[in-house]
């Protein structure tokens, strides 16, 4: 039996009402009382903030009596405009998630209060089998003020799918549905894989009660929004160079960072606290970043909890599994900035000290798969705050050491191999490193104990303790 994906329109697929959009769009194709219709600015402000309400709904409910006289062909040519820019509108996840269905072999389809005539051509480009709208009743070419069936809201949106499921033998139990508003609660209900998307007060209370994931389809899955935004961006005031009190930052070329769309950020691995010196400098765009980590950081208690909730990215170097860099180039492909180091882990022994960085494939193939800009990072210095032999970073600095970081513009990458593309990102990485970092250099014994994990004697078959903070 077919499976459905259902999905809502505003405040769901779209960040915002659909309707001052079609309005625009129907007084450009000539529709004369379009600035009055279907309901006041006023109502489309509450709207994008508390979400559906029986004031707003019963405008749209009597909508349909001012588009009496109207003409169909010059409705649909709105439609078609509005349809354009809608496009452009939809969650990136959201679009993301609607070829996903697709992929699995079910029938993605609108179910949406607005007008059919509005929303068939926005439907059309999404590849929606179906659509679940209200119909306005016509003679002949024009509208006539009354509706055609029900008003699609509430219980009547359920009793549609129900019907429509009947009749081509659909399986509701396999089904998912997504929506924003406690007035859908009906149609979640009515699958085995309800979503609250983006949801009103009321919903959030209800999917939280019944256990129903909560999503935005702007972030990836799993990433909390508090009050509209999520946790980076609550944190972003806190994430500056001067809350460090045991290190100095000098930071120079943030500005090469993309301040939109998609793009993979490198970076090469020293210490633990490489990532504070990567998280004041990704803070400088003012937009989130999608982080790859070991698994140890996200089996973390607190820790890893948060790096989840913040939208990081869990990697199991022992399983080879490719569903990390399946998740990264999701990200990519939502327009989202992903960082990582190509290293993998902190060279440990004289490795620490070669002149020349050895990256793996990771980063190569991101780019490869999405053609995202690859920005690269040199970090320096990171190691004089928490060398690895040490548990926790030093606290008490009396003098607190300089950590350089030297952000580089788009590296040349030929798309051909692999393998010649990740020395390229690795020798672009190095060549933001100061020149001591390209001086060979021989390490003393105290200098080579730094770069082992606590308890490390040097013998490679040792048990090494993995907990956060002693390996990575």
């Amino acid at each position: 039996m077919t499976a459905l994906a259902i999905f809502d329109l505003d405040r769901t697929l779209i960040a915002g009402p659909s309707g001052p959009v079609f309005q625009r769009h129907l007084a450009e194709a000539g529709v004369s009382n379009a600035p009055e219709l279907p309901v006041l600015d006023a109502l489309y402000k509450v709207y994008e903030v508390v979400g559906e309400n029986p004031l707003s709904m019963q405008a749209a409910r009597l909508a349909v009596r001012g588009a009496r006289g109207w003409s169909v062909p010059a409705v649909a040519k709105a439609a078609e405009a509005a349809a354009e820019e809608l496009i452009e509108s939809v969650l990136p996840y959201g679009r993301l998630l609607i070829d996903e269905h697709r992929e699995a072999g079910r029938l993605p389809v609108l179910a949406t209060t607005s007008p059919r005539c509005f929303v068939q051509p926005l439907a059309d480009r999404l590849g929606m089998g179906e659509v679940f709208a209200t119909e306005w009743a016509t003679d002949g070419d024009v509208y006539n003020g009354h509706l055609h069936g029900r008003f699609l809201w509430g219980r009547n949106k359920m009793t549609a799918i129900k019907a429509w499921a009947r009749e081509h033998k659909v399986d509701l139990g396999a089904s998912y549905a997504y929506s924003d508003s406690v007035y859908d609660v009906p149609m979640l209900r009515t699958v085995g894989h309800p979503v609250a998307v983006n949801p009103d007060a009321q919903l959030a209370m209800v999917a939280r009660l019944n256990q129903w994931p909560i999503r935005h389809f702007d972030v990836p899955p799993g990433v909390v929004k508090i009050a509209g935004r999520e946790l980076q961006d609550w944190l972003r005031p806190l994430n500056r160079p001067e809350m460090a009190a045991n290190a100095r930052f000098d930071i120079q070329g943030a500005e090469n960072i993309p301040k939109e769309g998609a793009a993979i950020v490198v970076f090469n691995h020293r210490s633990y606290f490489d990532s504070s010196a990567i998280n004041f400098t990704l803070a400088k765009t003012d937009r989130p970043a999608r982080f790859l980590g070991k698994k140890e950081v996200f089996d973390a208690p607190v820790i890893g909890a948060l790096s989840k909730m913040m939208g990081g990215i869990r990697v199991d170097r022992g399983t080879g599994s490719d569903e990390p860099l399946e998740h990264a180039i999701h990200a990519l492909e939502a327009g989202e900035m992903v960082s990582l180091a190509p290293q993998g882990t902190i060279p440990r022994g004289p490795a620490f000290f070669d002149t020349e960085l050895k990256g793996r494939w990771g980063a190569a193939r991101l780019a490869h798969a999405t053609r995202a800009p690859v920005i690269p990072i040199g970090v320096w210095g990171t190691e004089k705050v928490w060398p690895r032999n040490q548990r926790l970073p030093k606290m008490a600095v009396t003098e607190p050491p300089t950590i350089t970081v030297r952000v580089g513009p788009p590296v040349e990458l030929r798309y051909r191999s692999l393998d010649a593309d990740t020395k390229r990102i690795m020798s672009a990485i190095v060549d933001l490193l100061p020149p001591e970092a390209k001086i060979p250099h021989t390490p003393t014994d105290e200098e080579l104990a730094l770069t082992y994990p606590p308890g490390y004697n040097g013998d490679p078959t040792q048990e090494i303790d993995r907990r956060p903070g002693t390996d990575t």
